[in-house]
């Protein structure tokens, strides 16, 4: 089986805003048609949420629902998507995703089939505005008690 690359210190792939022992937070770079979109992954290699015990689920669904309000108040999306599949990679992370209705894919999940084109502008606007957020995200992160 080939090595875990969530159990990778570094993924060239993201950029870790936060982190401690337990979790991490990142913003996932190569899905540039979903700029707004973060991990919460566990740092241990467990494969499911009930791995956990319940004071580690609490931390967190703690860490996802920071990531969540974080997004909500920052870019006000028309939804957030919240995913914890495995499928792929069986190590326990949280995708947590700001959608648009302008996007190429709504209401489409981002893996589904494109809808339409999406919009350059509103997207370009949005990946500008990201590296603010990420930094008031991982100073949230900090402040809060997760």
């Amino acid at each position: 089986m080939p090595p875990c690359v969530l159990c990778a210190a570094t993924d060239p792939a993201t950029t870790v805003l936060w982190q401690t022992p337990q979790l991490r937070v990142v913003r996932v770079l190569d899905a540039p048609d979903f700029p707004a979109f973060y991990r919460v992954i566990w740092q241990a290699h467990v494969a499911e949420f009930t791995d956990l015990t319940a004071a580690e689920r609490s931390i967190c669904m703690a860490a996802v629902a920071t990531v969540e309000q974080a997004l909500r108040t920052a870019l006000a999306p028309t939804k957030i998507n919240l995913a914890s599949l495995g499928n792929v990679v069986p190590h326990l992370h949280w995708h947590v995703v700001a959608r648009f209705d302008w996007d190429s894919h709504f209401p489409q999940p981002i893996w589904g089939s494109p809808q339409r084109a999406g919009d350059a502008a509103r997207l370009a606007a949005l990946k500008d505005d990201l590296p603010a957020l990420d930094q008031r995200l991982a100073a949230t992160l900090t402040q809060s008690t997760v």
